[in-house]
C-alpha cells in the first residue's frame, strides 16, 4: 500500500430535521390538538483511529463527507428519526487541524481514540412543544438546525521509539533492515528512501522496541527542501534519535558539519525536537576508508563529550552493541518521564 501522511478533507455534519405542524383529530378525541413532533437530529462526523489502517491514502481518492439530515417530525406526536453518525476511520497517530485556522483538533495516538470534528444539528421542535393554556392551537414549529462544517487537515506522525536521521545514504535503510525484520528500498544513490519505514527491534525476555527510518535530511529541509520538511513531523513523536554519518567519501572536518548541519536543521523545525537524546553512529566502518579516519571522528566527538558508536550493517559490527545503548536510553527516559523511579521498559507490541 502507497503510505500517505497527509490529507486535506471537508465534512459536513447532516441538517437537523424539521418540526412539524400537525393537530389530533380522532373520533371520540374531540380536543386532540397540537401534536407535530419534532425533526430528528442531522448526524455528526468522527474521527477514529483504527490500527487495521497505515496510510491516509483513501482520503486522497475522496476529500468530502457529508452526513445525513434528521428525518422531519410527523403528526400524532412522532418524532424523526435521528440521522446515523458518518465515522471515518484514519490509522492511529493522525493529528487533526482546521485547516483554516491551523488550530488543533485532536491527537489520535490509540487504537479507538475518536473525535467528533462536525456535530450534527438538532432537530426542530414540532408544534405540540409549543402550546400552552392561553395558547392551544399554535401553528408554529422550527426548522432544524444546520450541521456544522469545517475544513481539516490530517497528518500522521509515526509512533516509533528512536528515529534514524542523517544525510541522505547515510545507510540508515541497511541499518534497519539488519536489526529488524522491516525490508526498505536499499541503493548506492540517495532518497532511495522516499516514506518512513518502520521496524520492530528485539530485545530477548526484556521485549524491544521501535525503530523508524526517515528520508534523508538536506541544508533547508525546516524550509521544505528535499523531503525533509514532510517527514521531520515524524520524528516528534519519538523519544530518542540516532544520528548516522557516513564517513566513507567525507573527510573528518566534512563529517562534523555535516553533523552541525542537521542538528541545525531539527532546530530551525523544532527546538524540543532538537533538545530530544542522540547517538550519534558511524557507519559503514567494513569499509577501510572509513576505518582509516574512525580514529580521528571518535577523537573529534569526545572533545564535544558526545561518545561516537561505530556500527556496519553489512557485516553486523557494533549492531548489538548500538541496539544495547539505544534500550538503555530509551529505559533512562522513560523512568524519567515517570518520575517514580520504576519506570517503563520500551514495548514493541
Amino acid at each position: 500500500m502507497k503510505f500517505i501522511d497527509e490529507a486535506r478533507i471537508t465534512v459536513a455534519a447532516g441538517d437537523g430535521g424539521d418540526g412539524c405542524v400537525a393537530f389530533l383529530r380522532e373520533k371520540y378525541r374531540p380536543h386532540g390538538g397540537p401534536a407535530g413532533g419534532d425533526g430528528g437530529d442531522g448526524g455528526s462526523i468522527l474521527l477514529r483511529a483504527d490500527a487495521r489502517m497505515s496510510s491516509l491514502l483513501d482520503f486522497r481518492y475522496k476529500r468530502r463527507f457529508r452526513a445525513d439530515r434528521g428525518r422531519q417530525g410527523g403528526g400524532k406526536g412522532k418524532h424523526g428519526a435521528a440521522a446515523a453518525d458518518l465515522v471515518l476511520p484514519v490509522p492511529p497517530g493522525t493529528v487533526v487541524f482546521d485547516d483554516r485556522t491551523d488550530e488543533l483538533i485532536a491527537d489520535l495516538v490509540n487504537d479507538g481514540d475518536q473525535i467528533i470534528v462536525a456535530r450534527g444539528g438538532r432537530g426542530g421542535s414540532g408544534n405540540a412543544r409549543f402550546a400552552t393554556p392561553t395558547h392551544q392551537a399554535p401553528r408554529r414549529a422550527d426548522p432544524g438546525e444546520g450541521g456544522e462544517a469545517r475544513e481539516l487537515r490530517l497528518e500522521i506522525r509515526l509512533l516509533a521509539d528512536c528515529g534514524l536521521l542523517g544525510l541522505p545514504n547515510a545507510g540508515k535503510s541497511s541499518l534497519l533492515a539488519r536489526v529488524s525484520a522491516a525490508r526498505p528500498k536499499i541503493a548506492d544513490y540517495p532518497f532511495t528512501t522516499l516514506t518512513p519505514v518502520l521496524g520492530v527491534v528485539r530485545m530477548g525476555e526484556d521485549g524491544g522496541f521501535v525503530l523508524a527510518d526517515i528520508p534523508g535530511l538536506i541544508e533547508g529541509a525546516h524550509e521544505g527542501v528535499g523531503l525533509g520538511l514532510r517527514f521531520l513531523t515524524h520524528l516528534r513523536r519519538t523519544e530518542v534519535l540516532a544520528h548516522l554519518i557516513d564517513s566513507s567519501d567525507k573527510s573528518v572536518d566534512a563529517c562534523m558539519e555535516a553533523y552541525d548541519g542537521i542538528n541545525r536543521e531539527l532546530a530551525s523545525f523544532d527546538a524540543e525536537l532538537a533538545a530530544k537524546p542522540q547517538l550519534v553512529v558511524a557507519t559503514k566502518v567494513d569499509l577501510i576508508e572509513v576505518r582509516n579516519g574512525l580514529a580521528e571522528l571518535e577523537r573529534r566527538f569526545a572533545k564535544r563529550g558526545v561518545p561516537l558508536h561505530a556500527v556496519s550493517a553489512a557485516t553486523g559490527q557494533g549492531c548489538e552493541r548500538l541496539l544495547a545503548a539505544m534500550f538503555d536510553c530509551l529505559s533512562r527516559r522513560r523512568r524519567s518521564d515517570d518520575g517514580d523511579g520504576a519506570g517503563k521498559k520500551p514495548s514493541a507490541n
